[in-house]
């Protein structure tokens, strides 16, 4: 029992006066409560209520009343400033424990005790209602400042994608990407999972930059460069919800379609036609992936017009350059899928064919006899059918003559044959190997002489009187019937001949009324033993092609 609480003895004095003790100031802890303790009650718990703890202050309880400001401090120091998550439910729940227990105890001393004063009840609870709006507006500033608090710390992750977008806008895409990738899931977040926020409203305009900050390339026409990063675009209604999106879900159809189709058309014909390049595999993604579009509906003309400008090239300057295009045009135009654009792989076809002879012819004339060679070989064995193959195959041999007699290349060798008399060429083999002649002048042609059989190596000196002339031998002999004019010959050692026997060349002017011999023989050259083919010489030819003369 608390020392206000003891009990009052009423003393009868003595003094003379009769005068009667003033009354306690604290009704006795025993005994039925003082008059209006309800009332004085209610006043006490609601004033402690309000957290100043003012119940405690009435009844004279100060050390009480120090307790629930410094509960109330502590609650301050947590909450302010106001935080976006708010104040931890655990203080929340300890200091509204701390008020309940405040106003039970306040109304509990307030019932049983007499209060000094001259404070009225009726008042108090008038001001203890009045005061708990306190708290409760105190709570609604509160809130207020939390929500203003998760408002500002919203804008703050809205500026931060801002900035992921700002970064990534200066790299390229694939390395940007996963900035990019970044910065969406803040803006997805925040029209997601914060609709009402004032960062949400913010979200569209903020979307609308990023999509015009990945399709940089297309805005600046660098249409290959912008099918990726427009890919990209179109797959972002599989993660974020349309709503959020809005008209920039299907915005990225019509630039991806155009970009498709002005990248496939830019690399026509290009290095890797055959396994997907060559424009190949954006227009193929194009008609696959949007069939009914305008970009779709353009692809199978600007094929075709492709095509038929390389066909014209063919008679320019480059046509090996324009033959490999329309090789990839055909290449890239069987593999798309539309009819419409696999049947123009025809028409590259036959210009290829065109492309292969004129090639070569070009090859010839430009002194690229070895490229000539095997440009025209090869076009004689593709196109057996072809009217120019036969002309093929004697621009190849001229060129096989050329590629080491390179007057022989002077001029491509005649389309028709000349009319008017023929001289007999007699072309003897004394070598104990094959020998093939190649010829080009006004005519072009090749023959093959066996090995001579029992024949030898000639030394140097031997070869100008022996060759061709042991009598009784049957050398092998190949006759050719030529028109007069000026000719160039290779000779090829073929089988039998060691592999130190080289080719060797010559030329001479066939002229009308006369017959020619010739003899081909290997001669050896000591000391080395090396085997080498007659060199005639210009002046004093040590056999002379024509060695066995002529005649009229």
């Amino acid at each position: 029992m608390e020392s206000g609480d003891r009990y009052g003895v009423a003393g009868y004095g003595s003094g003379g006066d009769g005068a009667v003790p003033p009354p306690p100031s604290h009704a006795p802890s025993v005994g039925p409560p003082p008059p209006g303790a309800p009332l004085r009650a209610a006043a006490a718990a609601l004033l402690n209520l309000t957290g100043l703890g003012l119940g405690y202050a009435l009844l004279g309880r100060w050390g009480r009343a120090a307790v629930c400001w410094a509960a109330t401090a502590v609650l301050l120091w947590v909450a302010l400033p106001a935080d976006p998550d708010g104040v931890p439910a655990g203080v929340l729940v300890g200091y509204l424990l701390v008020l309940v227990l405040a106003a039970v105890d306040g109304g509990r001393i307030a019932r049983r005790s007499a209060v000094g004063g001259a404070w009225r009840p009726g008042l108090a609870v008038g001001l203890g209602v009045v005061l708990l709006a306190v708290p409760a507006g105190g709570a609604v500033v509160y809130g207020s400042a939390r929500d203003e608090a998760r408002e500002q710390m919203l804008l703050e992750r809205l500026e931060a994608g801002d900035e992921r977008v700002a970064t990534a806008s200066g790299q390229p895409f694939e390395a940007a990407k996963s900035e990019y990738g970044k910065a969406l899931d803040v803006y997805r977040a925040l029209g997601e999972d914060h609709p009402g926020s004032r960062a949400a409203k913010l979200v569209p305009d903020r979307l609308k930059a990023y999509y015009d900050a990945v399709s940089t390339p297309y805005a600046k026409k660098r249409h290959c460069e912008a099918v990726a990063p427009l890919t990209y675009l179109r797959t972002l209604p599989d993660s974020v919800d349309k709503k959020v999106l809005g008209e920039l879900a299907a915005w990225p159809d019509t630039p991806l379609a155009e970009s498709l189709y002005a990248c496939g058309v830019s690399r026509l014909g290009g290095a890797g036609s055959g396994s997907g390049g060559g424009g190949g595999t954006e227009l193929g993604e194009l008609l696959r992936t949007f069939p009914e579009s305008a970009s779709a509906r353009r692809v199978a003309p600007a094929i075709d017009e492709r095509i038929k400008d390389q066909v014209t090239a063919l008679k320019g300057a480059e046509p090996c350059t324009a033959t490999e295009v329309l090789r990839g045009l055909g290449a890239t135009a069987s593999r798309l899928p539309d009819d419409s654009v696999k049947k123009l792989s025809a028409d590259a076809d036959e210009g290829v064919v065109d492309g292969v002879y004129a090639c070569g012819v070009d090859q010839f004339e430009d002194g690229k006899f070895g490229a000539a060679r095997t440009t025209l070989t090869d076009f004689a064995r593709t196109y057996k059918s072809d009217g120019r193959v036969r002309q093929a195959r004697n621009i190849a041999t001229a060129a096989e003559i050329a590629d080491d007699r390179p007057a022989a290349g002077k001029r491509l060798p005649p389309s028709k044959r000349p009319g008017g008399a023929r001289m007999e060429l007699v072309i003897s083999n004394d070598a104990p190997n094959t020998v093939e002649v190649l010829y080009t002048g006004p005519v072009t042609g090749t023959v093959t002489l066996r090995a001579c059989a029992g024949c030898e190596r000639y030394s140097a000196s031997e070869g100008p009187r022996r060759a061709c002339k042991a009598g009784g031998r049957n050398y092998p002999k190949a006759r050719l019937q030529l028109p007069a004019g000026e000719y160039h010959f290779l000779y090829k050692h073929g089988t039998g001949a060691t592999a130190r026997v080289d080719s060797y060349s010559s030329g001479t002017r066939v002229q009308p009324g006369y017959t020619y011999t010739s003899c081909t023989y290997v001669i050896e050259r000591s000391p080395f033993d090396l085997d080498l083919p007659l060199l005639p010489d210009p002046i004093q030819p040590v056999v002379s092609p024509w060695g066995a003369g002529s005649s009229r």
